[in-house]
Order: structure tokens, then sequence, then C-alpha cells
């Protein structure tokens, strides 16, 4: 015993036999630091602890272990997972396998309305804080669980990345301040306890969800009650960049069912601004058929009705492709134009036969007859 613990004291390597290890054994059952083992083990032997608990990919992405060991993190058998917005929201429509629609109540164009949709510009009109009902509408009923977000984007491009918020004044302010909602966010649940209120960790874009809720007996869709807490033309905020509001269906693990998009204006008489701009929208598209109907089929020009001089007589726009094309039609049309003015100086038909009229006519005799204005008092 004593030469075998000489040898484990010593920098000798020990040969790994059947008979070497089973003394090892029983010199380690019988050692007073049985405790640790590792202690009395030669300093080559390496020892490899087993792994006990494995790391998957979502630990080392910071994400918590679930096994509910009440330690920070851990996630409580009753909590929703939502999923993460993408840095660039998505603003295409998609109606997925429930067939989600949005509608809209009807109104006018009053000055006293303080909501209004219009159809032909796909635009929500609305004043600061006041309630915008948003009919939600699925052929089948989703997932257990699933919830309805509402999320602000800009409309431009030159602005998409940017993350909407209310203005510095409006966030002070306290008018519209409530408990328990971030003074941040321009779009507001009303008359719903369960909404809650996200700021992405990643975009820092904010969003408002709230559990969707079946239609009621009789009824084909829910309703969702919004508030927009800025104006568009506030400094600071918006700054009179349009904005885009996303409402999408998603289930209770965050996966997208639909999408709808429509764009918002918040401002002091949304009836008279929805006027306004649908008035423009439908002139521009009147301006753009008549361009497009000008042309024939085929992009051949209509030939104008016989006995109308509107029709013939008029400047019409051609487009012509490549610059050496158009030099040859302008000179073509140049001298079209130059062969018109030089017609025009000559003497017509009606100024000739005015000559004729208005010339004496001489006698036989030779002598010229008087006119009447020639003539004088004498007889």
């Amino acid at each position: 015993m004593g030469e075998m613990e000489q040898s484990l004291d010593s920098d000798v390597e020990v040969p790994l036999n059947s008979e070497t290890f089973s003394a090892l054994w029983d010199t380690i059952q019988n050692s007073h630091d049985m405790f640790n083992p590792c202690m009395a083990l030669p300093i080559h032997l390496e020892l490899q602890p087993p792994e006990r608990f494995p790391c998957p990919q979502f630990l080392q992405e910071g994400g918590s272990s679930g096994l509910g060991d009440g330690r920070e993190g851990a996630p409580t058998p009753d909590a929703t997972v939502f999923a993460t917005s993408s840095t660039v929201p998505s603003t295409e429509d998609y109606a997925g396998a429930h067939s989600f629609e949005l509608m809209f109540e009807q109104s006018g164009t009053a000055k006293s309305v303080t909501c209004t949709y219009s159809e032909d510009l796909n635009k929500l009109f609305c004043q600061i804080s006041k309630t915008c009902p948003v009919l939600v509408k699925v052929s089948s009923c989703p997932p257990p669980g699933s919830v309805i977000r509402a999320m602000a984007v800009y409309k431009k491009s030159e602005h998409v990345a940017d993350v909407v918020k209310r203005c510095p004044n409006h966030e002070r302010s306290l008018e519209f301040r409530e408990k328990g909602i971030p003074v941040q966010h321009l779009i507001r649940i009303e008359g719903n306890k369960n909404a809650q209120y996200h700021s992405d960790e990643t975009t820092e874009r904010h969003s408002v969800v709230v559990p969707y809720e079946a239609p009621q007996v009789g009824s084909e869709c829910s309703t969702v009650l919004y508030n927009f807490m800025c104006n568009s033309s506030c400094p600071g905020g918006m700054n009179r960049r349009p904005i885009l509001t996303i409402i999408t269906l998603e289930s209770q693990q965050g996966q997208l069912l639909g999408r709808r998009c429509f764009e918002v204006r918040v401002c002091a008489c949304p009836g008279r601004d929805r006027k306004t701009e649908e008035e423009n929208f439908h002139k521009a598209t009147r301006g753009e058929r008549s361009k497009k109907g000008a042309p024939g089929k085929n992009g051949s020009e209509k030939k104008p009705t016989a006995g109308t001089s509107s029709n013939t007589e008029g400047t019409y726009n051609l487009e012509i492709k490549g610059w050496d094309r158009f030099i040859m039609f302008k000179k073509l049309n140049e001298a079209l134009e130059f062969k018109d003015a030089q017609e025009s100086l000559k003497p017509g038909k009606g100024t000739s036969k005015i000559r004729k009229r208005s010339r004496v006519p001489v006698p036989c005799s030779g002598k010229r007859l008087m006119l009447k204005h020639e003539a004088g008092g004498s007889d």
C-alpha cells in the first residue's frame, strides 16, 4: 500500500490496465480523503464531468429556461408569448385563413363629425382623443387566446425607420394622461381593461394588444375602440408626416393570422379634410383617365369626327422614344408650321373676288367713268 501511495505522489505515469485500476480503486476506497477523490488521482488523468444541464439555443439568446423555478425571467404557466415585430413592419393586406377584415361605421363629411372613414382613400380622419370604432370581421373563429395588435408606422419610405411617438407637448399634458398607460404611445384602447401596451426592445416601436372577442349573437363583427392621442401636425411628433395604422390578428404564440392597413389623419375638422382630399383625388383620377383615353387602342390616334372644328383644330401630345426621333419629328413639325404661315400670307379666293368687284370698268370710248363720290356739284 505504501508503494502505491508513493507511486501516486510521484510524477511517474501509471499504466492503465485491469490490475492497476483495481489497486487504484481500493486505494481510493480506503483513503481518508474519500470525499475528494480527484486529489488522489494522478495529474495526467483528465476526468471530464458529465453535462448536467445542456444549454439549448434559446437560452444562449437570452431567453428563460422555462423550468418555472422562480428565478428572474422564468415564465409562469399562464404567461402569454408575443412575437417580436420586425424592423420594418409590412403594410400589405393579408386576409389569412380566417378572412380577416376591417370595417368602419358610415359617416358623412359634416363639420360636426369627429371620426369619418373614406373608402376611396382608405383613410381614417379623426379628432384627437376621440372614439374611433373599428369593426373586426372573420370568416371562422381564430384559435383560443388570439389577440388583435395595433401599431402606427410612417407612410413615406424616408420616415419609415422612425418610431411614431407623441409630441413632447402632449406627453407632458395632464389632460390626456391615464394611469397605467405610457404617455409616449400614440394609439390607445378605450373601454377595455385587458389592453396591454408594449414597446419592442429591439425596434422600440409601440403597439397595443387586446384579446380577440367573438361577435355577439346576431352580429358578424366585433368592435374595438381606438383613440389617437396626438395631431398629425404637432411639431416634435408626427409633424405633418402621414402615418399608417397596422392592425394584425395574431395567435397566442405570436403567429400572424391576418393583417389590414389604413392611413390615419388626426386633425381638427375631419369632415372638411376628408371632403377636400376626396375632391383632389377625384380630379386627379379624371385627369389620368382623360390622358389615357386620348390615344385609341393599340396606341393609334382616334380620328376626329367630320364637321366639328374642335376635333380638327387643337393641340395633341405625342410620346416619342429616343432623342434622334424626337429631333426628326420636331423639325417636321416646324416645317409644317412654316408652310401654314406661308399659305396664310397668300391672297385667298375671297380676297380676289372682292378686289375684282372694286375695279372700275373702262368704257369702249377710252374715257374713264367718274365715280359717284368724285362727282362735283355741277351737272
